[in-house]
């Protein structure tokens, strides 16, 4: 999840000091995808989450202590809805991941960037510019190229799970923009009390029956391997993350922050490529240059249109 904190950005010097670290980031969202799905199996999915948001909940209940008990009624229950959306998208996400390649997931969820501005320009009943609209179609064709194996079949589950995780990061964004409540809450205790909720959620489902393993009996089979790949997207996917956009939106600016975090899917291919060995045909490699150009393209096109 990315939350910017709303502050006057001061520029560096050396702008790479702030950009580095941002970049950083955008790396270990790209592997993400790869150790989750190495850690995770369909019957642990709930329980990997409860797992993987229970370590760092307590770091930023510590952390944001002040700001927490500054909320009122009304950003609390905004926090929360959010928060239940967010647990949608973990949802969606980590399911999806375990049912398609690091690289697919990585790759279809950037549609976000397209999908963001379409439902924008809905909700305001305005025409997105034709540049926009372009690359957008451009995106779209590079992810029936990129979820084909050999030969033109049906999206699998997960890449279907995956595009709708994207849809819900959408709507989650919208949110956080028309819910009045949240707009002036600190971005530290606005994010805590999302993932509050969204572990609620998750434990909830926990006790359910037909939700697979508990989270005790997931962290007991776990080896050295797995302890590691969840404290990667605990530690540094969740908190290192998080807290550089707090650092890096006060000394730069949060268009060159997003400009750099939207590499994201960059490396997600390459993880899934280099480090997952996941093979990519030849039309899924067309795809993916198409999906990286469309986003890039429509970024910079909603950006120049004030999308």
């Amino acid at each position: 999840m990315s939350a910017l904190a709303a502050a006057a950005p001061t520029t560096p010097r050396r702008p790479w000091t702030a950009d580095l670290p941002v970049l950083a980031v955008a790396v270990v969202w790209g592997g993400s995808y790869l150790a989750a799905k190495g850690i995770t199996l369909a019957h642990t999915v709930v329980a990997v989450l409860v797992l993987r948001f229970a370590l760092v909940l307590p770091v930023l209940v510590v952390a944001g202590r002040r700001g927490l008990r500054a909320l009122t009624p009304a950003q609390w229950r905004g926090a929360g809805l959010l928060g239940l959306v967010l647990a949608g998208i973990f949802l969606l996400e980590t399911y999806g991941v375990v049912h398609t390649s690091a690289t697919n997931a990585g790759l279809i969820i950037s549609l976000t960037m397209i999908f963001t501005p379409l439902a924008e320009a809905a909700v305001r009943r305005v025409r997105p510019p034709a540049p926009f609209l372009a690359a957008a179609a451009l995106s779209v064709a590079g992810v029936v190229l990129l979820t084909q194996g050999s030969g033109f079949t049906a999206p699998s589950t997960g890449d279907l799970l995956i595009l709708l995780a994207a849809l819900a990061r959408t709507v989650h964004v919208l949110l956080m923009a028309r819910i009045e409540s949240v707009q002036e809450a600190d971005a530290l205790s606005l994010t805590t009390v999302q993932l509050g909720s969204a572990v609620l959620v998750f434990a909830a489902l926990a006790v359910l029956p037909g939700t697979g393993s508990s989270p005790w009996a997931a962290a007991a089979d776990f080896d050295g391997r797995d302890w590691a790949g969840l404290l990667f997207l605990s530690v540094f996917c969740t908190l290192f993350a998080f807290f550089v956009q707090m650092w890096a939106v006060r000394r730069t600016s949060p268009s060159r922050v997003s400009l750099l975090l939207g590499t994201e899917p960059l490396w997600a291919a390459a993880a899934g490529i280099m480090i997952g060995g996941e093979h990519v045909g030849p039309a899924g490699l067309v795809g993916a240059a198409l999906v990286l150009l469309g986003t890039a393209w429509g970024r910079r096109s909603a950006n120049a249109h004030g999308m």
